[in-house]
């Protein structure tokens, strides 16, 4: 699989990495072994980029990961703290940096972490140069390598990218959720920051299996997080109406149809899509079971998509989906 450096990481890491939110057992049950072989089957496939957060399972999905990765080189890991309390710019301060990374590198058993982002804190606290102060406060204790921030909005991404230390931006970034590409991508390629890119399948409905009769366990966030009482709704298929999602689908697996590569699924053109973006370091889908994260993973090797397919997307964004979510995030 093509690797790609990490913006100011200096890592190289796989253009297609793995989400493990759902190895904590927040998407529904997960047993570790079943975490265990979607680690395996993602590695044996040539991923080499593990994104967690401290709050996946309260800690399960860092712990998860850290026993896989024990005496390993070859895998950057990139987790992410800030919503172990009320996320209010009070709360974002050294003190409580500490000790949300002394907790993930005893959950992930390492001594320095490779890469921490702030997981999408209030914008005030993007804006404020102390945060900054604190997250180098941080690299030169040895605690962690390399810090960025997961996002909402371009807005908070742009102000992230201007800071001189920022390594990398996640945010989300998939044919339902096009915004990215105006300004955000191009400021990260011209500052030298890397971009993760999150939710690249819409909560899986760029997969094309689900219909207006699917439902998801009462734990799901797809069920419990659609009007946003969780967290910010653009977690949630992208913020996108479901029903409208699901119909958006069906045009999207047209498409493929059509003008994707021969043999590859709908979900495979979907990260792909994101994956040859100009500016994209590693796209990170989650995976529930060996077999999907192998899926996955194959998508990095698919060729260029044809230009009918990138002009259909463009299209289908435009007449669907700019009117009701461009400008909200």
């Amino acid at each position: 699989m093509e690797s790609r450096t990490l913006g100011r990481t200096g890592r190289d890491v796989s253009v297609i990495g793995l989400g493990t939110w759902q190895l904590g057992a927040d998407w529904g049950a997960v047993t570790e072994d079943e975490a265990g072989a979607v680690l395996a089957a993602s590695v044996e496939e040539g991923v080499t980029f593990f994104d967690t957060a401290d709050v996946y399972g309260d800690g399960r999905s860092e712990q998860v990961i850290g026993r896989f990765v024990a005496g390993r080189r070859d895998i950057t890991v990139a987790t992410k703290m800030g919503r172990r309390m009320e996320q209010v710019p009070a709360n974002y301060v050294l003190d409580n940096f500490r000790a949300w990374t002394d907790r993930s590198r005893r959950n992930l058993g390492v001594d320095t972490l490779d890469l921490v982002q702030l997981h999408c804190p209030p914008s005030a606290t993007i804006d404020d140069d102390a945060t900054y102060d604190a997250l180098d406060t941080l690299v030169s204790e040895g605690a962690i390598a390399a810090y960025g921030v997961s996002v909402e909005t371009a807005d908070q991404a742009l102000s992230a990218i201007a800071r001189p230390h920022v390594a990398s931006i996640q945010i989300i970034l998939n044919a339902f959720r096009l915004k990215p590409l105006d300004a955000v991508l191009p400021a990260a390629r011209e500052a030298g920051v890397g971009i993760v890119a999150r939710v690249p399948l819409a909560s899986g409905l760029l997969s094309g299996r689900y219909d207006e009769r699917t439902t998801f366990a009462a734990d799901d966030h797809r069920t419990y997080n659609r009007d946003g009482s969780a967290f910010d709704v653009g977690e949630t298929f992208s913020g996108v109406d479901y029903a409208t999602g699901v119909a958006a689908a069906r045009e999207f697996s047209r498409l493929v149809a059509e003008h994707g590569p021969s043999g590859a699924t709908p979900a495979q053109v979907a990260l792909a899509w994101v994956a040859q973006l100009d500016g994209v370091s590693t796209v990170i889908p989650g995976a529930r079971n060996a077999e999907q994260a192998r899926a996955n993973a194959a998508a990095g090797s698919l060729p260029p998509l044809a230009p009918e397919l990138l002009d259909g997307i463009v299209r289908l964004y435009d007449a669907t989906f700019r009117e009701a979510v461009h400008d909200r995030w």
